[in-house]
């Protein structure tokens, strides 16, 4: 999960930031900012991975406030101003966002921000011990141990997790497996994703666990076999 602020003077602008980014499942925008002091002496306190930030601003500019941070601490401007855009990329930011974006373009923004994330922290999936998920207007933190199946329906997904009642969280099966650790989670079905420790037995192209049983799809049954038999 990437952590983020957005400073901006204009607090509709900070709407459309809090808008977008509640859209993506694996950004947490923590809290926005119209006065460039106090955005600096909450991330001086409390550091995020990611920042939004405005260029022209009264006070000081963007980029003269960009020059006060961490040199690996990503920046993604947004501005209605065109001509910094070199000295935006100058200083490293990850991306430039000129006013009035889409949220298609926000969305390529991201998933830079994603991939960077990635590289920068050099994390691997196979060491993970719990992901978040947003549902319930909240972010839930969920331990991978715990799992015991998820289950897809239509835009939404049923995690079902030990001791707990099933969280439902607007997500796809493709977003939800690119969080999770692919050497201890496999997808069996269209509808069903499951973590290879909790199965107990597999019988018929049915795999138990618990009380569940659930069916191995035609068009995932040899890569199944081929993980779980290894």
């Amino acid at each position: 999960m990437i952590t983020a602020i957005a400073l901006d003077d204009e607090p509709p602008a900070l709407r459309i930031v809090e808008n977008f980014c509640g859209k993506v499942d694996f950004i947490n925008l923590v809290k926005t900012f119209t006065n460039p002091n106090e955005a600096l002496k909450y991330l001086e306190k409390f550091p995020v991975d990611l920042l939004f930030l405005d260029i022209r601003m009264p006070s000081i500019s963007g980029i003269d406030f960009a020059k006060q941070l961490p040199k690996d601490q990503m920046v993604i401007f947004t501005t209605a101003y065109s001509e910094y855009a070199i000295e935006g990329f100058n200083l490293s930011a990850l991306d430039y966002l000129l006013k009035p974006y889409t949220f298609e373009r926000f969305l390529q923004a991201m998933n830079k921000a994603q991939d960077y994330y990635r590289f920068y922290h050099k994390q691997e999936s196979a060491d993970q011990q719990y992901l978040f998920v947003r549902a319930d207007y909240s972010l839930i933190k969920i331990m991978l141990d715990d799992i015991l199946y998820i289950e897809g329906l239509d835009d939404y997904l049923k995690i079902y997790h030990h001791g707990k009642k099933p969280v439902i969280a607007r997500m796809t099966m493709k977003s939800i497996l690119e969080k999770l650790p692919d050497k201890k989670f496999t997808r069996v079905h269209r509808s069903f994703i499951v973590p290879l420790s909790k199965i107990e037995k597999v019988r018929n192209k049915m795999i138990y666990i618990g009380d569940k049983t659930i069916p191995i799809g035609n068009s995932y049954e040899e890569a199944f076999f081929k993980l779980y038999i290894k």
